[in-house]
């Protein structure tokens, strides 16, 4: 007699028979409620969330004065379109963003509702502030799934036969220290990475047509990459030389899973634009995009923005959580969290020669798995094997790079110390058995 599929299995079967295959399977667990970072699955099964929706719930799964702001905002009015009717929460949070991620002497800010369409903004707002159509963007980089945004992503697995894809985009090898450095000393490294960056203007697409040069800080898909502090000073100096804007991608990056509002405030190093999305609103979609008043003033009227410019019910969530964030000092948390999880890896790190390299900044933190101690061959099949194992016992993570060799960990935030011990046991256990320690 075959035995009864669990409630799990019924739910992910009804998915194949009637969701398109190409919306992605990262996981096969399933939910039916969410608190913290726990989720209980259709079965009642309590899992450890270590990828939080793709870095969406850096505040939790349901914090309740966020669930209450939405509560109370659903009951006022869902939609009228900023466009068309003016509403307060919308002014109130591109307020509270221009204050939180100031770009220059006069901050200005647009929502919309994804990472991807802030990206697309972005892009039209420094075509029409520069005059000029060109892009620069990097190897590795994950942009989004529309038509500007997929052409600035790097990975071909999410273009597969969507071209052709939008003109005058140019792209740059992203400075991976890891990867790329060798036995060069990493100043020599980004010396002659930031040559290849002047040489471009010679020979990958004339400057004086280049509007914008968009990179994330620390990459996400691309594996959690960040990017040198020299090199991004030099950046920044080429594109001040020649009248390009710097556009910062802190979608997956944001909102304190580095221990800032925005990775770049690390460095020191301010964009003329920047966007943002994920934990912004704690799962709702909204995103931003901020940046300097007179850049973003130089788009025409109408010409940005949409129908779902910033719902008001999403606006309340994201006030709510940047409100909730700073009441429990989340910046601090991530940067505890982050520390406690690097040291616990960097000690597995020392009995697993397959862990090439443990990185992150605050608590964006990623392990990448190598065959021979060599950063130039990836081990994708190791990495699989260690997250289908956690997912068997309770954990969920999340793969990312290039080659699929790196585990991302995007724990929320606000995870008990019993449950990231346990969630870094689960781990620990399944990295030594896949390799055999």
């Amino acid at each position: 007699m075959i035995g009864k599929l669990s409630k799990s299995q019924e739910l992910l079967n009804r998915r194949k028979e009637s969701v398109a295959n190409g919306v992605g399977i990262f996981n096969n667990a399933t939910v039916k409620d969410a608190k913290g970072a726990i989720i209980i699955d259709a079965d009642g099964r309590e899992l450890i969330d270590f990828a939080g929706g793709i870095g969406v719930v850096n505040a939790g799964h349901c914090p309740e004065p966020v669930v209450a702001a939405i509560r109370e905002q659903a009951g006022k009015y869902l939609h009228t379109s900023f466009n068309v009717v003016t509403y307060e929460p919308y002014i109130e949070l591109c307020e509270e963003l221009a204050e939180i991620l100031p770009h220059g002497e006069k901050t200005k800010v647009m929502l919309v509702s994804t990472g991807a369409e802030a990206v697309e903004n972005a892009i039209k707002i420094a075509r029409q502030a520069t005059k000029r159509p060109a892009v620069i963007c990097y190897t590795g980089a994950y942009h989004g799934r529309t038509m500007m945004a997929m052409t600035l992503t790097s990975k071909i697995s999410y273009k597969y036969d969507c071209g052709p894809f939008a003109p005058e985009v140019y792209r740059l090898p992203f400075p991976n220290v890891y990867r790329y450095k060798g036995s060069r000393g990493e100043a020599t490294f980004v010396k002659e990475e930031l040559k290849r960056l002047h040489e471009s203007a010679l020979n990958l697409v004339d400057v004086k047509n280049v509007a914008a040069i968009i990179l994330e800080p620390i990459q996400g898909e691309g594996g959690f990459n960040a990017i040198p502090q020299k090199y991004l000073e030099g950046l920044r100096a080429f594109c001040d030389e020649h009248g390009i804007m710097l556009i910062m991608d802190e979608v997956q990056s944001g909102f304190c899973r580095t221990g800032h509002w925005a990775s770049w405030q690390h460095y020191g190093i301010q964009p003329d634009i920047s966007t943002y999305a994920k934990s912004m609103g704690s799962g709702l979609p909204i995103a931003a995009v901020v940046g300097r008043a007179e850049v973003m003033d130089a788009a025409a009227s109408g010409s940005i923005g949409g129908t779902y410019i910033g719902s008001p019910v999403c606006c309340a969530a994201a006030l709510a959580t940047i409100k909730y964030m700073k009441k429990i000092n989340l910046n601090q948390k991530a940067k505890v969290l982050g520390t406690d999880i690097k040291r616990r890896l960097k000690n597995l790190k020392k009995v697993c020669p397959e862990i090439g390299d443990v990185r992150g900044i605050g608590a964006m933190i990623a392990i990448e798995f190598v065959k021979n101690n060599d950063p130039s061959q990836p081990d994708a099949d190791l990495c699989s094997k260690i997250v289908e194992g956690c997912s068997e016992n309770g954990l969920i993570l999340l793969s990312a790079g290039t080659h699929k060799n790196i585990i991302r960990i995007l724990s929320p935030l606000v995870i008990t110390q019993q449950h990231l011990d346990k969630g870094m046991t689960i781990l620990e256990n399944e990295i030594k058995k896949a390799t055999k320690k």
